[in-house]
């Protein structure tokens, strides 16, 4: 029997508190159970693994993520679109480092399909990369390569790793005036005749 005052949802956003405490590696269903004051059992009930609450986390964070993406960007274009975008998804990151390492996992192919928020998520980039009248195949390139340029910037300045005395904020904005001007100049892909 679940213990009163527990559900799924609150579990998982307590999971969520505790990625951003103490790592997300670091959350198990043990390290949740001594929160709650319960035995690990008793979260069994709300969650089927500890697989199934770091997908949950990864989920609640991709949609506080996005929700947060989306209000930024809209109503903006180009550049305007893209430094925002860029802007709300470091802050997300410097803000919640568990939660956005969770959004770093992969995710079971066949939960991507069913999920609402990596749908919305994929409509937002895409739709703001559109602007830069990029199509297929070239779309998942730039997402790629946006995606990994945001991160590993996110992941060096979050250690630290920075140390050269010009200001971080600057080579920020310097490298989405970069991002901008390549998404605007970006090398299409040829297609070839099998004729």
């Amino acid at each position: 029997m679940p213990r009163a005052g527990l559900t799924a949802e609150r579990v998982v956003a307590a999971a969520a508190d505790l990625a951003d405490e103490i790592g997300f590696e670091k959350v198990t269903v043990s390290a949740l159970a001594r929160h709650f004051g319960v035995k690990d059992a008793s979260l069994y009930s709300h969650v089927r693994s500890l697989q199934d609450l770091r997908t949950r986390v990864a989920l609640l964070a991709g949609g506080e993520m996005i929700d947060r993406i989306a209000a930024a960007v809209a109503g903006r274009s180009g550049k305007d679109s893209l430094a925002a975008f860029a802007a709300a998804y470091r802050g997300y990151a410097l803000e919640h480092p568990g939660r956005y390492a969770a959004t770093q996992i992969q995710v079971d192919q066949a939960l991507v399909a069913d999920s609402p928020v990596l749908r919305r998520t994929a409509e937002i980039t895409y739709g703001m990369l559109r602007a830069y009248g990029l199509e297929e195949p070239d779309l998942t390139d730039a997402v790629r390569l946006l995606r990994s340029s945001f991160h590993g910037y996110c992941a060096l300045e979050s250690t630290g790793a920075f140390g050269a005395p010009r200001d971080v904020q600057a080579s920020w904005d310097r490298a989405i005036d970069a991002l901008h001007v390549l998404l605007q100049n970006w090398p299409r892909e040829t297609r070839t005749s099998d004729a």
